[in-house]
C-alpha cells in the first residue's frame, strides 16, 4: 500500500503536476485565437465547424510557436528542472536546425495539449469527488419536488451507499493520471528536446578538445614544476653543505633556488587559471629553445655536470617546435637527476635540414629505482615527439642512458 501511495507523496510528482498545468495555462490564448476565427471566418455557422475551430487550432497554432529557437530553450530548462528523471541531463540550448525545430514544435504542441486536460481535470474532479464523498450525510438542496436533481434522484436510490467509494475511486484516477502523465513526458522529453546528430558531434568535438587542452596543460605543469622541484631539492642540499666552506656558492645556489621557485609558481598560477577556466591575470611567457642557457645554469647549481653543445641555428626554429623541444630537454634533466642523480650529461641540440635533433645521455651509475606515480617522464616526452610528428627512441645503450629525438622544423604547420 505504501509503495503504491509513494508517487502521491513524491514531490518530482508536483512539480510535473505543476509543468502541465502551466501548459494547461499557456493553451487559453490558442483558444481564444480559435472563438475569435469563428466569430471572424464567413461560413462559419455550424455547430460542428465552430468546435473544430475551437478546438483543433491550437494544435497548429502551438506547433507553429514551437519553431521558434527560443522555445527549445525555455522548455528545455522547465523540464530540466520540473520534469526531472530522465529529462534532467537535458542541455537548454535555443534550435539551430529545423529538424530541432520541428521536434520542438511537436513538443510544445503535447505539453499544452496534455496539460490542458490534467488542468481542467485537476478543477473539476476535487469538487465533484467531495460531493461523493458526503452524499449520504449532507442535503444539498439541489432540484425541486417535481423536478428532483440527479444528485436528489441518487440519494432516494438504493445505490447511495456506491456514492463515497465512487468519490475517492474518481479522485484515485485523478492521481494516477497526473502520475502516469508526468512520467511519461519526462521518458518522452528527450526524445523531442534532446541533442540533434549534429550536436551530438559537435559536444563530443568540444569535449575531445578540452580533454586534449587540460592533458596538455597537466603536462605543462608536470614538466615545469616538477623539473624546478628537482633542481631545488639538490641545490639547497648543496647549499647546505657548502654554507660554512663556501659562503659565496652557497648564496648562489640559494639565488638559484629563488628563481627556480618563483618560475614554478608562475606556471602553477597560470596553468591553474586555465584549469578553472579563468582568464589568468596575464599570459605567462612560453620558455623556447633561447631559453636553455638559464635551464641549464640552475642544473649546474644543483651539483650536475652538464657538457652542452647548441647549434645557434636553433634561434629560426619555429615557435611550437621550440617549445615543445625546450620542454623535452627540461622533462630529459629531470628525468636525469630523479633516476641517476648527480651524474654528468651530455646535450646536443642542432638543426640538420629540415629537422630538429636533440640528443642526450649521461651514465647509468647506480641508477635509482623508478618512482611511482605523479609524473608522465618519458611517456610525455614521447606524447610530444607524436604530435610533432617527430620520431625518438630512447633506452639503456653501452652503460649510459641514451635519448634521441628528431622533430621537423615544419610540425608547427
Amino acid at each position: 500500500m505504501l509503495r503504491v501511495l509513494r508517487p502521491v507523496s513524491d514531490r518530482a510528482t508536483w512539480r510535473r503536476w505543476s509543468y502541465l498545468v502551466g501548459g494547461g495555462a499557456l493553451l487559453m490564448p490558442y483558444w481564444f485565437l480559435g472563438l475569435l476565427l469563428t466569430s471572424t471566418l464567413p461560413l462559419v455557422d455550424h455547430p460542428l465547424v465552430v468546435v473544430l475551430l475551437v478546438f483543433l487550432s491550437p494544435i497548429p497554432a502551438a506547433f507553429v510557436t514551437g519553431l521558434v529557437p527560443q522555445v527549445r530553450a525555455l522548455e528545455g530548462a522547465a523540464v530540466r528542472e520540473l520534469l526531472g528523471g530522465a529529462s534532467a541531463e537535458l542541455t537548454p540550448r535555443a534550435s539551430r536546425s529545423w529538424e530541432t525545430r520541428v521536434r520542438t514544435g511537436a513538443w510544445f504542441s503535447l505539453h499544452l495539449h496534455v496539460g490542458v486536460v490534467i488542468a481542467a481535470l485537476s478543477l473539476a474532479v476535487p469538487p465533484f469527488a467531495v460531493l461523493l464523498l458526503l452524499l449520504p450525510v449532507t442535503d444539498w438542496g439541489l432540484g425541486t419536488v417535481a423536478e428532483p436533481s440527479p444528485v436528489q434522484a441518487w440519494k432516494q436510490s438504493d445505490a447511495l451507499w456506491l456514492a463515497p467509494p465512487a468519490g475517492v475511486l474518481t479522485l484515485a484516477v485523478l492521481l494516477a493520471l497526473i502520475v502516469l502523465a508526468g512520467q511519461a513526458l519526462s521518458r518522452v522529453a528527450p526524445v523531442f528536446l534532446g541533442p540533434s546528430p549534429a550536436e551530438r558531434v559537435a559536444e563530443l568535438e568540444e569535449r575531445a578538445r578540452r580533454l586534449a587542452e587540460r592533458t596538455r596543460l597537466a603536462r605543462e605543469l608536470h614538466d615545469s614544476v616538477g623539473h624546478a622541484l628537482s633542481v631545488v631539492t639538490l641545490q639547497a642540499a648543496a647549499a647546505g653543505r657548502v654554507l660554512d666552506s663556501d659562503p659565496g656558492f652557497a648564496r648562489e645556489a640559494l639565488g638559484a633556488i629563488e628563481e627556480s621557485a618563483r618560475a614554478a609558481l608562475e606556471d602553477l598560477d597560470h596553468v591553474l587559471g586555465l584549469l578553472r577556466e579563468e582568464r589568468p591575470s596575464r599570459t605567462a611567457p612560453q620558455a623556447t629553445l633561447r631559453d636553455l642557457d638559464r635551464l641549464l645554469e640552475q642544473t649546474r647549481i644543483a651539483g650536475v655536470k652538464v657538457d652542452a653543445a647548441l647549434d645557434a641555428d636553433v634561434e629560426r626554429v619555429p615557435a611550437a617546435v621550440s617549445r615543445e623541444a625546450y620542454r623535452i630537454v627540461q622533462e630529459g634533466l629531470t628525468n636525469a637527476l630523479r633516476h641517476a642523480g648527480k651524474v654528468p650529461v651530455r646535450l646536443r641540440v642542432e638543426v640538420r635540414g629540415d629537422r630538429l635533433e636533440v640528443e642526450m645521455s649521461n651514465p647509468l651509475g647506480a641508477r635509482r629505482a623508478t618512482r611511482r606515480g605523479g609524473g608522465s617522464g618519458i611517456g610525455g616526452i614521447r606524447d610530444r615527439v607524436t604530435v610533432l610528428r617527430g620520431e625518438m627512441t630512447a633506452g639503456p645503450e653501452d652503460g649510459a642512458w641514451r635519448m634521441t629525438v628528431s622533430l621537423p622544423l615544419g610540425s608547427a604547420s
